[in-house]
């Protein structure tokens, strides 16, 4: 097989996984948690054998789903870091990124982060931790390394930093868990209070020399 043919096939298999897994982004809209293999595999116009042949069990669609919304969610929390603000007005934008991402979206932040609670037949059993986990951590690390980058923390830089960013998205994490269940207050009193809390500390650093600045 040449080089040509070779690559000709793998972007008909790249092709084929999007399409997949816009057909499952369209399940998890509609159902949320419940979405199951089945449904996303009718939905795509395919067997469940050939679905699983793609992505081998429901953790591996998960964990392809998990990586197409981290990507999209990271790409939007650069742009709130890197916009042209002060860096108050910097962290309630980033914040809000998040919140309103979760809040766009509820299914899927819901399959994302409880997937068990739907789970039913061959999909019982699915490990929520296992999977949701390392979004969290990945975001904590990015996160880490922006403050890094742009922050002067001090000595033990880059161990403050990962302290930092994942304390922050932990923070995030749970607060906005809450918020989307229960909606005590509006999401812009939700930034506010949580960049309050974050604010003492990040005022009070400096921008790391010949970094960006934050």
């Amino acid at each position: 097989m040449d080089t040509t043919q070779r690559t000709d096939q793998q972007r008909s298999a790249d092709r084929r996984r999007r399409e997949l897994l816009e057909a499952a982004d369209r399940v998890v809209l509609r159902d949320g948690p419940q979405a199951s293999m089945n449904a996303i595999a009718a939905e795509a116009g395919i067997t469940k054998p050939i679905l699983y042949r793609h992505f081998g069990d429901k953790g591996g669609l998960y964990a392809a789903l998990a990586m197409r919304h981290t990507d999209a969610l990271l790409d939007s929390l650069r742009a709130a870091l890197d916009a042209p603000a002060d860096r108050r007005e910097r962290v309630e934008s980033t914040l809000d990124t998040y919140l309103a991402a979760i809040e766009a979206r509820p299914q899927v932040y819901r399959f994302l982060m409880h997937p068990a609670e739907g789970s039913t037949g061959h999909d019982q059993g699915f490990d929520v931790g296992k999977h949701s986990a390392p979004l969290l951590r990945r975001m904590g690390e990015e996160l880490a390394r922006v403050i890094e980058e742009r922050v002067d923390v001090g000595p033990e830089s880059q161990r403050l930093a990962r302290v930092w960013g994942h304390g922050i998205v932990g923070m995030m994490h749970a607060a906005g868990d809450w918020w989307l269940s229960e909606r005590p207050c509006s999401r812009a009193e939700l930034v506010r209070s949580l960049a309050d809390l974050l604010w003492g500390r990040l005022a009070a650093a400096g921008d790391r020399l010949g970094g960006p600045g934050f």
